[in-house]
């Protein structure tokens, strides 16, 4: 018992420790990032403001670590995000607000389904936003090694945003990664895409018209196609040479026409899709969960799956969104 109770304390002593050493790490990186922020053009108003009163949040970097992209399969990740009660909530939505999201649709050419189906995805018609700084998750994000280039970068850009104007740097919560509002965009996209739809004066990501326009906006700009499909699950013949199969998400490699990928899978001849459409073949399993197949499950994808990897870059996020998309397509 005496041992247990020792061990016991050595390990509270040690997480502390850890949790201080941290902490005075972190408030040493805040110092140089000041003088950074500072040469980038930020005001010292606005650093004084956020990055003075931030914070080290050590879940954040639990959750950096351990998302569901990560670890769930594709069957689970889908059944969770694009079932029939996400379904009926985005109907809500969309009876309520019928004529704005029709008219941003139609405006920006950019599918409605996909729309509701993105906002369901990322935050549940708006029911999750995230409680978080985000100013304080973007800092310790930087201040981590994982991806502190990209987060940096990030971080810059919100604190430029407030100087700005654009946005209100007051009690500005968000995700664990930074991300806000309906369609959870990151201060870079906000920056790139977001717009005052309403003409208010102010842009507003969790209004429906300000958050839809913004999402229609960036999906636009990057070349989504209403025409296009997003993906087929397929049955890959066993002999399907390996080098074909995308198991990341980093970047879709082997694209070709998809006459020539036909040859690889089972009943092709009932594929609805052009010949002539560039297409790949993604096996998002194998990687990631312990002694998946490699040929299964696995999904023919279009250029337009390509395009919701930009939005998040996870094969199964991209594939939970086409199929939350469809079946709204089928419910409205």
């Amino acid at each position: 018992m005496k041992k247990i109770k020792l061990y016991i304390f050595f390990l509270v002593i040690t997480i502390n420790f850890k949790v201080y050493a941290n902490e005075a790490a972190f408030n040493e990186w805040k110092k140089n990032f000041k003088l950074i922020a500072l040469e980038r053009g930020v005001s010292l108003n606005i650093i004084e403001r956020t990055i003075d009163k931030s914070i080290y949040l050590k879940d954040v970097i639990k959750y950096d670590r351990y998302q569901p992209e990560f670890y769930e399969d594709t069957k689970t990740y889908i059944s969770k995000r694009a079932n029939k009660r996400r379904v009926n909530s985005g109907l809500k939505i969309y009876k309520i607000n019928k004529k704005k999201i029709d008219k941003i649709s139609e405006e920006f050419s950019v599918d409605k389904n996909l729309l509701l189906s993105l906002m369901g995805i990322e935050t549940n018609f708006g029911n999750y936003l995230g409680k978080m700084d985000i100013v304080s998750s973007l800092a310790t994000l930087s201040y981590d090694k994982r991806r502190s280039e990209f987060f940096t970068s990030e971080l810059i850009t919100l604190l430029i945003l407030f100087d700005k104007g654009i946005i209100n740097p007051d009690n500005y919560l968000g995700s664990w990664a930074g991300a806000f509002g309906n369609f959870q965009f990151m201060p870079s996209t906000i920056k790139n895409y977001a717009i005052d739809y309403n003409k208010d004066e102010t842009i507003n990501l969790k209004s429906v018209e300000d958050s839809f326009a913004s999402a229609a906006n960036y999906l636009n700009k990057i070349g989504w196609n209403n025409n296009a499909p997003c993906f087929y699950k397929v049955e890959l013949i066993k002999e399907t040479p390996h080098k074909y199969l995308n198991t990341s998400a980093k970047q879709i490699k082997h694209k070709n026409k998809l006459s020539y990928l036909k040859k690889y899978i089972k009943n092709s001849e009932t594929l609805n899709v052009l010949d002539n459409l560039n297409a790949a073949l993604v096996t998002p399993d194998y990687d990631i969960i312990p002694d998946a197949k490699k040929l299964t499950p696995a999904y023919l994808v279009f250029d337009n799956y390509e395009l919701i990897l930009k939005w998040n870059r996870s094969l199964r996020f991209a594939l939970a969104v086409c199929t939350l998309k469809s079946k709204f397509k089928n419910a409205i």
